[in-house]
């Protein structure tokens, strides 16, 4: 399935299906691109940037990753003139097809849906990275009175593989790079493999 005309978001993050994500809203580009999406309850397309930074500069040039992750926004209010407070919920993943720049920034493309991952159990081998995921999980719920928490997913599948290794993968201090190559692989139980050897590095398994 193809989607037209997708406005994107470049940020210094990836965002992966069912992952939460907050976020503050300013620049012109954005905040009609948000009012947009809102009024007609449409997703934006959020994708990692490879090269230049989440602000517009006048001499800037921005890159970013051809895979990334269709937003749906659950919440948003604007405290004040010109800035906009959204929480957003990752959708379907995508292939970028076709890129173009608008006048004012905005960057459209057209996009092909990637098949959602499969679900697969994990095996018991791997079992110990569910059981330190609830752990971690639990504890940041307890310590956060926050209803946008990262932590506040209400579909928990613990057994599942691509559910445990995205949320790992949010929660993990790894490079934005590695994330984006998880988010591409096709594969979930490879990707709870990477996810369990990385943890296994950092002994929290």
């Amino acid at each position: 399935m193809e989607l037209k005309s997708l406005p994107l978001f470049p940020l210094g993050s990836v965002l992966f299906p069912e992952g939460e994500l907050p976020l503050r809203i300013f620049e012109v580009r954005y905040l009609d691109m948000v009012g947009k999406c809102i009024q007609a309850g449409a997703p934006f397309g959020l994708v990692s940037l490879t090269q230049g930074s989440e602000v517009r500069t006048p001499n800037g040039q921005e890159a970013f990753a051809h895979v990334g992750t269709l937003a749906t926004i659950t919440q948003h209010q604007s405290p004040q003139p010109g800035l906009k407070i959204i929480h957003c919920v990752g959708a379907q993943r995508f292939r970028i097809e076709r890129t173009e720049r608008l006048k004012h920034g905005l960057w459209i493309a057209d996009v092909s849906h990637i098949t959602p991952d499969m679900a697969v159990s994990i095996p018991p081998e791997m079992a110990a990275c569910s059981d330190a995921l609830r752990h971690v999980m639990t504890t940041l719920a307890k310590a956060s009175e926050s209803q946008a928490a990262p932590v506040s997913n209400p579909t928990q599948r613990w057994s599942d593989c691509a559910w445990v290794a995205n949320r790992w993968c949010e929660l993990l201090p790894i490079p934005l790079a590695l994330k984006q190559k998880m988010l591409e692989l096709e594969n979930p139980l490879i990707r709870l493999e990477l996810v369990n050897d990385i943890l296994e590095k950092l002994k929290l398994v």
